[in-house]
């Protein structure tokens, strides 16, 4: 059975981290979704390519998620912008869920850091038409930004709800700086994903100028 109401919270994942998995619970608790997915981007269109000593394949990422996922109530991990290959766009990730979920309510879960740079997106109209937009703060961004990107595009606080969560002081270059120095990163994204990537020996040695 197609779940009635999913999240979609989108990203890299280079790698996923436990900032995403409180993303992810937070908005399904507090917006009483049934489902989140994370869907890692095949080619994320608004990032600079990382360099060689930091880039993981798509099916990795993909995996990695897959790990970061299990045994979390509500959590999945979404294969569709992999497979599709190519750019990963969101209105056309919402405009396939539409097709494969008719009378599923999506809703996207961004960042403000990535809220706030909605309109420069492709079709930003179409895609806030296609789902509901949850915001979670980001460590020094304010609401204000978010809701001014938004009036830009005919939206309104009524159309978008900010998650009522600390921010999440997280990040994934964050984690492979220290794999790439010889930290720890359990406490970052799990001993299972932290096995995962040691045992492929991701993100390391990596340059200092990189992601």
């Amino acid at each position: 059975m197609p779940p009635q109401s999913l999240g979609i919270l989108g990203g890299t994942f280079n790698p996923p981290h436990l900032g995403h998995i409180a993303v992810a619970s937070h908005a399904r608790t507090q917006l009483g979704l049934e489902r989140v997915a994370l869907m890692p981007s095949h080619t994320p269109p608004h990032k600079p390519a990382l360099g060689d000593s930091v880039a993981t394949d798509p099916e990795q990422r993909l995996h990695m998620c897959e790990l970061a996922v299990a045994g979390h109530a509500g959590l999945g991990a979404c294969a569709l912008e992999v497979e599709r290959g190519g750019a990963s766009y969101t209105v056309d990730t919402l405009l396939s869920l539409h097709d494969l979920y008719p009378d599923t309510q999506l809703t996207l879960i961004l960042g403000s850091d990535m809220a706030r740079t909605l309109p420069s997106w492709r079709r930003p109209r179409e895609l806030l038409a296609l789902a509901g937009l949850a915001v979670a703060e980001r460590p020094g961004d304010g609401r204000e930004p978010v809701r001014a990107a938004l009036a830009e595009l005919g939206s309104t606080d009524a159309d978008t709800v900010f998650l009522t969560m600390p921010p999440v002081d997280i990040s994934s270059s964050q984690v492979r700086e220290r794999v790439a120095h010889g930290g720890n990163i359990d406490e970052l994204v799990g001993s299972v994903v932290a096995a995962y990537i040691s045992e492929r020996g991701l993100y390391g040695p990596m340059r200092t100028d990189a992601g």
